[in-house]
């Protein structure tokens, strides 16, 4: 899969569009703002000096009563140059009283102003100061920076009116627009820095994240087809290493699930062919005449012991495929549980007699329980051939029954290797097979104990296993004796 495909690079382009529009956004902000602060700084100062220069220009004016003495030409001098500004001052009528232009080193857009206040501008400053840029008076393509004011003068201190003057401060602009250059330039570089830290950091980020989606998918695809030769790796951190973790449990659950069904079908195909072929030879034998009549009971003895197997083992598989799909519906009615044991013992006979087994408690006093006879007789049968197919050559098989406070108990036991307490908790699972029984029983479907839980919880009961390994095993089942009205089937 190519990574501009993965929905990890769109997100790259997307959050890579994202940041440098922000970081231009910002950079437009950050150079306005320097240039407006700038600016206010500047036109400050422009102003500061300029109240300065007329607070000078008073206290000279007191002295001589004269704008045009020495020592006014002098402080106007020595503020022009000093502080690099045009100052001129107009009087009421706006004619101009002093002028940078008068200077034998005045610049020729200087010499400009050498004319009189607009009425405008004097109208303007009879409300409030001016303190902004202005390139009107001076050059359209050098502009300047202007404070321009009002104030007032007296020649003598009993005058009554004192005399309206007006001042304008120029200073060049030249530095507020080299500052925002400079701004501008600054940040473009970090702008630039960061953004290729950015483009780096979010470039090898989501590469990573793109090849781990290619081998998400690519690995997934293999389960897809059935192939669970590799495990989506687990290495990143959050979301995505917990969805690796439950796809990796999933597809070993399929994995064992599909190892499981192929040696169930075995498994199963195996056990319905050894009745089958049994009560297939044992009918040709008695059609062919091999089989004398003498001894034909004997063998349809045997036929309807193994159609009864092969009936219980279909019943079996039936009944776990209702149970998994909720379509299993009880027949339940009063049933002899001594009499349906004694009944299922003797399709054990002659492996009973081959182990040359012992078997007790089938003596005991009669119980009944409301049941479903043929689901609780698969439930009995399961458990015998557990226990006959591992109990020890020579052993004792034993049954109890109670009924107390009305619930009936029902207890198999065997002697023999016992199980382990790994074993036990396991024992019901579905295909679940001990060790020892995977070599001693090789056709066993491992369905027996799990359908015969089921069986059981479907009748309100419950059933558990005790045992002590190398002496015995012993399952027990309990059972309510009557049904509540509320659950009858």
């Amino acid at each position: 899969m190519n990574n501009r495909n993965s929905s990890y690079f769109k997100l790259f382009r997307k959050t890579l569009f994202i940041t440098f529009s922000v970081i231009v956004i910002v950079g437009v902000l950050v150079v306005a703002l320097c240039s407006v602060l700038y600016k206010r700084y500047r036109l400050d100062s422009l102003q500061q000096t300029g109240d300065v220069f007329i607070d000078c220009l008073k206290d000279e004016f007191s002295l001589t009563g004269d704008l045009h003495s020495q020592a006014v030409l002098s402080l106007h001098k020595r503020f022009t140059m000093q502080n690099k500004r045009i100052i001129y001052v107009y009087d009421k009528d706006g004619k101009p009283i002093l002028s940078t232009a008068d200077y034998e080193d005045a610049k020729e857009s200087e010499k400009k102003l050498i004319q009189d206040m607009s009425d405008e501008m004097r109208e303007r400053l009879d409300e409030k100061d001016y303190l902004d840029f202005n390139s009107n008076i001076i050059s359209q393509n050098d502009p300047y920076i202007l404070y321009a004011t009002q104030f007032f003068i007296k020649k003598d201190i009993d005058d009554e009116l004192p005399d309206t003057v007006y001042a304008e401060i120029y200073e060049k602009s030249d530095d507020i627009n080299s500052f925002t250059t400079k701004v501008i330039l600054i940040y473009t570089a970090i702008g630039l820095l960061g953004g290729c830290a950015v483009y780096f950091i979010l470039n090898r980020k989501f590469s990573r994240q793109a090849a781990y989606e290619y081998d998400f998918m690519r690995i997934t695809e293999m389960y897809a087809r059935g192939d669970f030769s590799e495990t989506i790796p687990t290495d990143f951190a959050g979301a995505n290493r917990e969805i690796a973790e439950y796809v990796n449990k999933v597809a070993s659950n399929v994995a064992n699930s599909e190892d499981t069904s192929k040696t169930f079908i075995a498994n199963v195909s195996h056990e319905l062919r050894t009745p089958m072929t049994t009560i297939g030879g044992f009918v040709d034998g008695i059609l062919d005449g091999t089989i004398p009549k003498s001894r034909q009971n004997e063998y349809l003895i045997l036929v309807s012991n193994e159609i009864k197997r092969l009936k219980i083992l279909i019943s079996s598989m039936l009944n776990m495929s209702r149970f998994e799909t909720g379509t299993l519906s009880p027949n339940f009615q009063e049933t002899n549980l001594t009499d349906l044991v004694i009944k299922t013992v003797l399709m054990f006979e002659k492996k009973i007699d081959d182990k040359q087994l012992e078997v007790e408690g089938l003596d005991s006093a009669r119980v009944d329980a409301v049941v479903d006879a043929d689901l609780i007789q698969q439930v009995i049968y399961n458990l015998v051939e557990n226990a006959v197919k591992f109990i020890n050559v020579g052993g004792t098989l034993s049954f109890s029954f109670e009924n107390v406070n009305g619930t009936v108990s029902l207890g198999i036991r065997n002697t023999g290797e016992g199980l382990s307490n790994t074993e036990i908790q396991q024992v019901f699972d579905r295909f679940y097979k001990t060790d020892s029984s995977r070599g001693k029983d090789t056709t066993g479907l491992g369905l027996g104990l799990s359908i015969s839980r089921k069986i059981v919880h479907l009748h309100d009961g419950h059933i558990v296993v005790k045992s002590v390994h190398g002496e015995y095993t012993e399952f027990l089942i309990q059972i309510p004796e009557k049904r509540n009205s509320s659950r009858k089937g």
